[in-house]
């Protein structure tokens, strides 16, 4: 079980605001949709500190997360207000513990039925040209240790489509070099079977043989990619190396993201043809709808290359 289920909440005058029958109730919901649903530990922290934060809300007029009602429900989102995306994690959140609270007490009126949704923007995730991906995979210097991880990191992410926290969070038995695949626990702890290029390949061999052991110092940390300390990487040591390496090869700084290999690896794919069905089950998406987008971006790009390139564009 995550941590933060377990997690005892700190004794503050703010947490002291919410009564024992909400915390009880929070601690249940998180526990319950940690154990059917399989939630990320980082989405059952978001959905306990809403809750939290709409208790001390409420308790502060002397109601209970049971006992409010839909005009409560609207008048803290009027009174919270939030960025869109954050509004709509919220509401996700409350829908969540209703719908959990009205499953198990059949006369509950749950107070978030009636509420509209937010209308969330629709953003295209940011994906680099050929070319600016193989400048930017070219960039680190291989004749150093650290260079000859970065490269091996830069690599694997954009020949496989992972997630940044699966790239980081990897241990060294997910890869199987004889076969060239990974085994990659995703969102939700499912598991999936993703190939590796043999380009990719070439690179992780050569920092097993030559940089992961001088990074692990005579250890044996079950960490795939290494820090220089000889721990496991982070999500912000990833973000600073790539965006480092970027600079270097003259890549905008405000058009890389943390996904950008991710991104950058799926829409390649759409362009030269990948089934979109296949491409759902590299990245690892539970739903189709999620891939989709990713159709969008390929299009985007053919509309720019027409404009750029056509006599009547």
């Amino acid at each position: 079980m995550p941590s933060i289920v377990r997690m005892k909440h700190d004794v503050s005058k703010e947490q002291a605001t919410i009564s024992d029958a909400d915390a009880q109730d929070i601690a249940a919901f998180i526990e319950r949709v940690w154990s059917e649903d399989g939630l990320a530990e980082r989405t059952l922290e978001a959905y306990r500190q809403d809750l939290e934060t709409l208790a001390r809300w409420l308790a502060a007029r002397q109601r209970q997360l049971r006992t409010a009602r839909r005009e409560d429900i609207s008048a803290f989102h009027g009174s919270q207000p939030v960025a869109v995306r954050s509004m709509a994690r919220r509401q996700s959140a409350f829908r969540r513990f209703y719908a959990s609270v009205a499953r198990n007490d059949p006369g509950f009126d749950d107070p978030t039925l009636l509420i509209e949704r937010p209308k969330m923007p629709r953003s295209l995730p940011k994906a680099l040209a050929e070319r600016e991906i193989e400048g930017l995979l070219n960039a680190p210097d291989v004749a150093t240790t650290l260079g000859m991880r970065d490269r091996a990191m830069l690599e694997l992410m954009y020949a496989s489509g992972l997630r940044v926290s699966e790239l980081v969070d990897m241990p060294l038995s997910a890869l199987n070099m004889r076969q060239g695949v990974l085994r990659i626990t995703g969102k939700g702890g499912k598991d999936r079977l993703v190939p590796v290029g043999e380009v990719a390949l070439e690179h992780i061999q050569t920092y097993l043989a030559q940089a992961r052991p001088a990074l692990a110092k005579g250890r044996q940390p079950p960490a795939l990619f290494l820090s220089n300390r000889g721990e496991g990487m982070t999500r912000q040591m990833f973000w600073t190396l790539v965006k480092r390496h970027a600079v270097t090869v003259g890549i905008n700084a405000k058009r890389i993201s943390p996904h950008v290999l991710r991104h950058s690896f799926a829409t390649h794919l759409l362009n030269h043809g990948a089934d979109l069905r296949a491409l759902q089950m590299l990245l690892g998406h539970s739903a189709l709808s999620t891939t989709q987008i990713y159709t969008l971006v390929a299009k985007e790009g053919l509309k720019r290359l027409h404009a750029q390139h056509h006599p009547r564009g």
